[in-house]
């Protein structure tokens, strides 16, 4: 039985127009506020992917993919710990500040302390006094010196960050290309098993085939289907992840494939080695922090320079004189130790920060030569599959096809030889595919 519409509230209990118009300004001004909030991305025209059932979506270039990684979270948080850093060296580098000190005393507990005010009549010597302390030995100088080069490293900890996110995001945009790719070559090959089907079902329906041979012609459709139907949902897995990485989980993306770049003709020289190396973020941060615990040791050597702290105060006392000066000079006596604990704790955050600085770049060096290892063999595999067998595979089908009309093979060697293309299509996309990667990957650590 349908079930009917509620009825509408009376008059009196309808929102008047002047609150509908007040609720849609609050709506639109609450949108305006998260498109904003949402990390930049630069803009790209809506676009529909060729793969079947797609909605559309942003078209996004690598170039688009690599800014928006930039200033994602994990950057923005990074770049505070920058902010945070600097503001450091504004901490380190000032004097100590000066101490006021007021006390009262000699307050007789005993026979009173008169009459009259406390300010005064009373006696109560009562005192205000300054003292500063002053640092010897170049204290402030090392001390800021060590925060700045502590501000240094966390800049380039910013700017490690920035890599990272770009490097996953050149591998999530061409797992992103990679996948839609793999929607479309699957599509037109369910489109070929289906057509063979229906082909099947005409040749049965006339007494040309058996009813076995549309069996196996229809699974094959089948399954065609549902590798699309697999594919399709790894393209959005692939879509949601580079949303992700950019911070924009509501946006669908579609990777739109762009010039490739040049492939390099050799593993660089010595110089450029040495370039690429000192470029790096993780090898610039370490040798921050090796200035940096350098300075902290400066600065454990020069403690051993007492600093002097002068003090003066004027004293109230009624009875005796209302016009007293204190003078005090204070200093710490450095008998029987010499700071000799926190030198030593310096002196080997010194040597761990060095040996920190050579390790990075050793690894900074291994992993070039690893990725330039891993591009090459990628380059040859994609070679090999591109231009040999995935050619030999096309052609293959072709004379399947041919001689299947023809009645000089069966429908098993038919279906082999579709099987044997689909295997050849996609390790072909996938050597595609970890080569386009490590070739951005070698481009973002290698170029400007």
């Amino acid at each position: 039985m349908p079930r009917k519409a509620p009825p509408s509230p009376p008059a009196a209990h309808r929102p008047p127009a002047v609150v509908a118009l007040l609720a849609a300004l609050v709506a639109m001004t609450v949108s305006s506020a998260r498109a904003a909030a949402e990390p930049p991305l630069p803009a790209s025209p809506p676009a529909t992917s060729a793969g079947a059932g797609v909605a559309t979506g942003v078209a996004v270039t690598l170039r688009d993919v690599l800014d928006g990684a930039a200033t994602n979270a994990d950057a923005r948080i990074a770049r505070l710990g920058v902010d945070a850093a600097e503001a450091d060296i504004a901490t380190a580098d000032h004097a100590p500040l000066p101490v006021l000190t007021a006390k009262a005393s000699q307050m007789d507990l005993q026979h009173g302390v008169g009459p009259g005010s406390w300010l005064n009549d009373k006696r109560v010597d009562k005192s205000l006094g300054v003292d500063w302390t002053w640092e010897r030995g170049g204290k402030r100088e090392l001390r800021t010196a060590a925060a700045q080069a502590a501000a240094g490293a966390a800049r380039e900890d910013w700017r490690t960050v920035r890599r990272d996110q770009r490097l996953q995001a050149a591998a999530a945009f061409h797992d992103l290309l990679l996948a839609q790719s793999r929607v479309e070559d699957l599509t037109e090959l369910a489109a070929s098993a289906e057509s063979l089907a229906g082909l099947m079902r005409q040749r049965v329906h006339a007494g040309d085939a058996a009813p076995q041979d549309l069996s196996r012609t229809e699974i094959e459709a089948r399954k065609a289907g549902n590798d699309v139907v697999t594919a399709q949902a790894d393209r959005d897995g692939a879509s949601l992840a580079l949303a992700r990485l950019l911070g924009r989980p509501g946006v669908r993306f579609i990777a739109q494939a762009t010039d490739a770049d040049t492939f390099p003709d050799a593993f660089p020289d010595a110089a450029g080695l040495n370039a690429a190396i000192d470029a790096s973020p993780t090898v610039a941060a370490a040798q921050a922090r090796e200035t940096a615990a350098l300075s902290a040791y400066d600065l454990a050597r020069a403690s051993r320079k007492s600093d002097v702290t002068v003090g003066m105060s004027l004293d109230h006392y009624p009875g005796t004189s209302t016009r007293l000066l204190e003078l005090r000079l204070q200093m710490p006596l450095q008998i029987g130790y010499a700071q000799q604990g926190e030198i030593g704790r310096a002196r080997a955050q010194l040597d761990q920060a060095r040996e920190q600085a050579l390790q990075a770049r050793a690894e900074s060096e291994a992993d070039l030569r690893q990725r330039w290892t891993a591009l090459s063999a990628s380059r040859t595999l994609l070679d090999a599959h591109e231009q040999d067998l995935l050619p030999r595979a096309r052609a293959l089908l072709a004379q399947a096809e041919l001689a299947y009309r023809k009645g000089a093979s069966t429908l098993t060697d038919l279906i082999e030889a579709r099987r044997t293309l689909r295997g050849a299509l996609m390790e072909a996309l996938a050597a595609r595919h970890d080569h386009d990667v490590a070739l951005a990957q070698w481009r973002l650590l290698t170029g400007p």
